[in-house]
């Protein structure tokens, strides 16, 4: 049959309206909407035919139902929803009624049309609402992330319009020790402060083991600023809560969820969180980042530099340090899950390297060692030897007892290329 033909053939079903006529042919011809090529089609097989041309009112599609002559209204229903939200993309998604969606499969069917020619009705209402919303906000359509999704439930009559999180990147050093990267909830109460009625005894009625951490002075100032209703915190790995976090920071990326606000002074937003840490910790380099940037901090291989204080059992010599400290650099450190995480990590031997390390003696029961090493290795362990879970070991070459007492992590890199990547930032 020809496309003639198969217009005839829906035209005769009832009335059907130009949008749901042509929507049937919505892959011939382009720069045309559906409702344009309908109205062509039915003009043309008029002609042909030469026969009046009568028009169809929408309104009395049955078909739609009427639905396709009510893109302007949703559209503008919402914009309204994010009259004071601050977006710059969206995507229109639409939940057709079931009737609607039955009425298309037979309309095809009654035609001897294949019941997938054309477009569906929910594509159709997306892109024409979605350029009304366009237009009307003075924002892009984005089909991967964008800052707002709209959920279109034409039969419940609803618009739901769902804010997507917004990113910042940045690094962090923490100059305090015994504070943890995240909030920390009391394992006895789990986080509640309370232990049935009474205040729970370990944490003080807290809910914490601690009372601050990177994610709580960072966290609640960057939800502020953007005026989102939560945050989640993604750090580049985690340092020991006793650890400091010095040189140039540990990556993370703050998640704010639903915020109406996305266009933020990052140098004010910085000092204001530094501000508020009052020499506990500082922030610096925070950017707008996409979601991707949360993927590439948890999961880019990245080296990390330490420097511990290390205090010995018996008397260490210079020499016998350096000679230790030249046996490791290079070397393949196997250290089986430590003691002191065995709680929350597999029970697995993990193979790691040290690529570089240093030392000097203060005394000859103390030193001050940099170590240089692959991401995931265990530093403590290292030093000490975790009772031979760990080999080699500085502890194990000078054989005697070492012991870690104070730890700063000065570096974290990516191990072939930086964070820092413009392609994960939007401003």
């Amino acid at each position: 049959m020809s496309i003639l033909e198969d217009a005839r053939a829906l035209a005769e079903s009832g009335p059907v309206c130009d949008a749901c006529l042509g929507r049937a042919f919505a892959e011939r011809s382009f720069g045309l909407t559906n409702a344009e090529r309908g109205k062509s089609l039915r003009v043309a097989a008029a002609l042909d035919d030469d026969e009046p041309y009568e028009a169809v009112e929408t309104e009395d599609c049955w078909v739609c139902e009427g639905a396709c002559a009510e893109f302007d209204e949703w559209a503008e229903r919402c914009a309204e929803a994010i009259e004071d939200v601050e977006v710059e993309t969206y995507q229109v998604g639409t939940r057709a009624p079931p009737l609607v969606e039955e009425n298309e499969l037979l309309l095809r069917e009654g035609a001897g049309l294949p019941e997938d020619a054309g477009e569906l009705f929910k594509s159709e209402f997306n892109r024409e609402v979605g350029k009304r919303v366009g237009r009307l906000t003075g924002t892009e359509v984005d089909f991967t992330r964008p800052d707002v999704q709209f959920l279109l439930d034409i039969e419940a009559d609803t618009v739901e319009a769902q804010l997507n999180s917004a990113f910042v990147y940045g690094r962090y050093r923490k100059l305090a020790r015994d504070i943890p990267q995240t909030e920390w909830p009391c394992r006895e109460c789990d986080g509640s402060g309370y232990k049935g009625k009474e205040p729970c005894d370990y944490c003080g009625g807290s809910g914490y083991l601690y009372e601050d951490s990177v994610e709580g002075f960072v966290a609640p100032v960057v939800t502020d600023v953007m005026d989102g209703v939560d945050a989640k915190f993604h750090g580049a790995g985690r340092e020991d809560v006793d650890a400091l976090m010095l040189g140039t920071g540990r990556p993370f990326v703050v998640e704010i969820m639903e915020p109406r606000r996305r266009t933020i002074d990052v140098e004010q937003l910085e000092g204001d969180i530094n501000a508020m840490a009052d020499g506990e910790i500082e922030v610096e380099g925070l950017r707008l980042a996409t979601y991707d940037m949360v993927e590439r901090v948890k999961k880019l291989d990245a080296s990390k530099e330490y420097r511990a204080a290390v205090e010995f059992d018996d008397d260490v010599t210079d020499e016998e340090l350096q000679a230790a400290l030249d046996e490791l650099t290079g070397a393949t450190i196997e250290q089986y899950t430590p003691h002191r995480v065995d709680h929350r990590r597999a029970s697995i031997t993990r193979t790691r390297h040290v690529y570089d390390a240093t030392g000097d003696l203060e005394d000859a029961r103390h030193a001050t060692v940099e170590v240089h090493g692959e991401g995931g290795l265990y530093i403590k362990e290292l030093v000490s030897g975790d009772e031979g879970r760990t080999n080699p070991s500085l502890a194990g070459i000078l054989d005697t007892g070492a012991v870690v007492t104070a730890l700063d992590v000065i570096a974290v890199e990516g191990e072939d290329e930086p964070f820092e990547d413009d392609e994960f930032f939007k401003d």
